[in-house]
């Protein structure tokens, strides 16, 4: 049965709900008074969560690259709680290797969740929410999608993709009232990192690999605790006027302004050549 309308609390609908950044959300939200579908391919990390805000946390099993059932997922979520209002884009998957060395098996597997997934969910979240005339969908993308870098491309190809989809997604949405929100996370001490994929490794990449593994070994730790990245979410969306993008951390905030400034650069050099390639003419006669 649905609750009331009335009831107090907003309604979350947040994918990836069991662990790491996505059960930070979670708490943040239940912690603030609202109520959440929290949706996992796992529901048995929920059960403390579900027993210490009882009747307000909805488990919901759910394998985001099964498009017929994200869209269940979410209406059962409106009908038990009677609306959604925010729509929390979270469950995700890392694959490092170098791009040659993806079989096409594991790059389709890194786009299936972190962007087919997280458009499954958009439409099925967008279809409810320009009916009700509110609501806001927040796609947590990466520092992987400020720039690319060597062994983590196809991450970045997938946080590409989920960008460009809800750059549109935020233009369609707005004239019926729904706000999209682009989050872009720098590090955190999540499962991300240890439930990663790995493609297999070429002898030709070896000397690249240690190199990697050289930089990567120096300097301290720079990854955050996930609560912090649940109060800026709560920020986020408690904004009259909550921005397109919004960048979690100061390493992506310095990453973005100087990736921002190279590029600007680079694009000034190249002023006479990019427009003398363009030079309107009539419509060639077929």
């Amino acid at each position: 049965m649905a609750e009331s309308e009335n009831s107090a609390g907003r309604v979350w609908f947040i994918t990836g709900a069991s662990r790491g950044l996505g059960r930070a959300f979670a708490e943040a939200a239940l912690e603030a008074g609202d109520r959440v579908a929290a949706a996992a391919r796992d529901t048995a990390a929920l059960e403390r969560l579900s027993a210490r805000f009882e009747g307000r946390v909805l488990p919901l099993t759910l394998d985001v690259t099964d498009r017929a059932a994200v869209f269940a997922a979410v209406e059962a979520a409106a009908d038990r709680f009677g609306r959604l209002d925010i729509v929390v884009n979270n469950a995700g998957t890392l694959s490092l290797g170098m791009i040659e060395e993806f079989s096409e098996a594991e790059a389709r597997h890194q786009m299936e969740t972190n962007f087919f997934g997280a458009l499954w969910v958009s439409q099925a979240a967008v279809r409810r929410l320009r009916t009700q005339g509110s609501g806001h969908i927040v796609q947590v993308s990466s520092i992987g999608a400020v720039a690319g870098h060597t062994s983590s491309g196809m991450y970045s190809a997938s946080k590409f993709a989920l960008e460009g989809m809800s750059e549109a997604l935020a233009m369609e949405a707005a004239p019926f009232g729904v706000r999209v929100s682009i989050v872009q996370p720098g590090g955190y001490w999540t499962e991300l990192y240890t439930r990663m994929r790995t493609a297999e490794p070429l002898e030709a990449y070896a000397p690249l690999r240690e190199e990697l593994e050289r930089q990567w070994s120096q300097g301290e730790p720079v990854d955050s605790e996930p609560g912090l990245a649940a109060e800026a979410l709560l920020a986020l969306v408690g904004s009259d006027d909550p921005p397109l993008r919004l960048l979690l951390g100061g390493m992506v905030y310095d990453l973005a302004f100087d990736v921002s400034r190279t590029r600007m650069n680079t694009w000034a050099q190249w002023e006479e050549v990019s427009r003398a390639a363009e030079r309107p003419v009539p419509a060639p006669a077929e």
